[in-house]
């Protein structure tokens, strides 16, 4: 296919119309997340993706850890919610736009990928109008010089597809100064004391690092992570890079910022690094 420009599909609802406006807000929640650190070598993050007002002051304690980094590509992985597919579908040329401007894509990067396993397939189309991705780039954008990223949204989440592109992504990353992010939020609207709970137990898993919990706690139960497939991806990918432990930095639901805590979104910033 060729390169193709994705034009922001959620400024001025979901984050900001201007970039001053953009610029404001992102760096008020990095101002508010302070200084944040991990020890060893940053492999990944998970990031949530509701509305910025909602999960920004989350997803800040992770983007931190970016700020004044040596430029890289960033893999984003994340579920698609509004376009039914099986596989991954990978946006590999082109650039995405927001009102902050044109993030690149690493068409370099996104060419190992398609050609490192048959379930990675190019296909913009998924892209369009899904959320899961664009909601990264207003803090991307602001954190990161020189910043590339490869989108990649998942269709079914099936075990097949996760280890496939768990493989996929170890296999590209492999000594090439990337990082990776999966998009997800966790439960939905439950009351907040039942989605902490709820949402401990997949903290836990990631805290562990432990992969296969989550993916078997993904398959027996709902309502546990919109984008567990991508967070299960990007762990295992994460495991076979050298990472062996996770920190995580923030955890919050809806009602801690819109008061409303019968029914709650959780989110989570956590970041996968490696000791050696």
């Amino acid at each position: 296919m060729g390169a193709t420009l994705r034009r922001a599909a959620f400024a001025g609802s979901w984050y900001p119309r201007t970039a001053g406006a953009i610029a404001a807000e992102v760096d008020g929640y990095l101002e508010a997340a302070g200084p944040v650190a991990v020890a060893g070598r940053l492999v990944g993050l998970v990031s949530p993706h509701a509305g910025l007002y909602y999960s920004g002051p989350v997803a800040a304690y992770g983007y931190s850890l970016l700020r004044e980094r040596e430029p890289m590509s960033v893999l984003l992985v994340g579920p698609a919610h509004r376009a039914a597919f099986e596989g991954v579908a990978l946006h590999a040329r082109g650039a995405w736009e927001t009102p902050l401007g044109c993030a690149p894509i690493d068409e370099e990067l996104a060419d190992a990928l398609l050609a490192a396993d048959p379930a990675v397939k190019d296909d913009p189309g998924p892209h369009r109008d899904e959320h899961s991705l664009e909601m990264q780039l207003p803090f991307l954008q602001r954190v990161m010089a020189g910043l590339r990223i490869v989108p990649l949204l998942m269709g079914t989440q099936a075990r097949d597809e996760v280890d496939a592109l768990a493989l996929a992504l170890a296999k590209v990353a492999a000594e090439r100064n990337v990082l990776l992010v999966a998009s997800s939020d966790l439960s939905h609207y439950q009351p907040a004391p039942v989605a902490s709970r709820l949402d401990a137990e997949v903290i836990g898993d990631v805290r562990r690092l432990d992969a296969d919990a989550l993916m078997q706690r993904l398959e027996t139960r709902d309502n546990v992570a919109c984008g567990g497939g991508p967070v299960v991806a990007v762990m295992k990918a994460a495991r076979a890079l050298g990472a062996d432990y996770a920190s995580v930095l923030r955890y919050a639901d809806s009602g801690d910022v819109g008061g409303d805590k019968a029914q709650v979104v959780g989110y989570l910033s956590a970041a996968l690094s490696a000791s050696a």
